[in-house]
């Protein structure tokens, strides 16, 4: 897997799964008996084959997931309330982007991408349709701003800095020194959004 990313960013317009909506999955007839329960490691190791084979590229998968250092999943660690997995990657050069969280453990959602993939790949080959009808409906939207990137501020910024950085944008964001009513909603909802994370 090319990188992983914690916590969880979830594609914009996506629904989600209510977590007394989820379930144990039941992949396919004789599944215990060919993979029994699976380790999240296993569950990578499997994903990783099913884009390989497609030819993705770019690849991020993101869950709430501790991760190490190196970037891979810590070991010993309980499932996260948040069991959902969301996969992004270029597919022929368009972003792309499957999530899942149906299932109540995350090794369970990423093998649940891995088999989805194995099935659109399985359309390609049938000679019905190809792989980019398959992949059409899954266009990656741009991922939504988050309020640091909006302020210009590290993501653990101080009230006083996002209070400042917040200053200094407004002075041309705001209507009356050439900027826009919409510039300047989304600097004070950046700025809310930042004092709302900190307590204040």
């Amino acid at each position: 897997m090319t990188d992983r990313r914690s916590p969880l960013h979830w594609p914009a317009g996506r629904p989600r799964t209510l977590a007394n909506r989820r379930a144990t999955p039941a992949f396919g007839t004789g599944f215990a008996q060919r993979y029994g329960d699976f380790t999240i490691n296993e569950a990578i190791i499997k994903l990783q084959e099913e884009l390989d084979r497609l030819g993705a590229t770019s690849i991020v998968l993101s869950s709430n997931l501790d991760l190490r250092l190196d970037g891979l999943p810590r070991s010993g660690q309980a499932n996260p309330s948040d069991p959902g997995v969301a996969l992004y990657f270029k597919l022929n050069g368009r972003d792309t982007v499957l999530a899942c969280d149906r299932w109540m453990k995350v090794q369970d959602n990423i093998f649940a991408i891995a088999k989805h993939i194995d099935a659109l790949r399985g359309m390609d080959r049938w000679g019905v349709g190809t792989i980019e009808q398959a992949f059409a409906g899954y266009q990656a939207l741009p991922a939504p701003e988050q309020w640091w990137q909006v302020l210009g501020v590290g993501e653990i910024a101080s009230a006083d800095e996002i209070r400042s950085a917040y200053r200094r944008l407004a002075s041309k964001a705001h209507p009356d020194t050439g900027g826009s009513d919409a510039a300047m909603a989304r600097l004070n909802a950046a700025r809310d959004d930042g004092l709302r994370k900190l307590g204040q």
